[in-house]
């Protein structure tokens, strides 16, 4: 797999598995957020609407966390393949931003 020398600033080159894995997963979570927009035009039941936000967050989570691993995987490491130490850096204040 060929990688932009930019990838982790500007864009990335992914695999055609990486963006349609990525993509599908965001068309999940899509369909869940028009489903709990059903859900209160519906009026439906507070606590089952509220599960079904819990299960958009997990699948939002979920999204996150394979797209970080690939980017740790693949710009992260390259960069650091390279000497561009800045790249642990961004990583580094990524992370913290992820863990508020």
């Amino acid at each position: 797999m060929s990688e932009s020398k930019e990838c982790c600033h500007k864009s990335k080159k992914r695999s055609e598995k990486e963006h349609k894995d990525l993509l599908n997963r965001l068309s999940r979570v899509e369909g869940q957020i028009r489903g709990i927009s059903r859900m209160v035009e519906e009026d439906a039941y507070c606590t089952d609407i509220l599960m079904q936000v819990s299960a958009a967050n997990a699948a939002l989570n979920s999204f996150s966390k394979v797209l970080l691993s690939e980017h740790i995987r693949t710009c992260v490491a390259d960069d650091i393949r390279q000497g561009k130490d800045d790249t642990i850096e961004e990583l580094v204040a990524t992370l913290q931003k992820l863990m508020k």
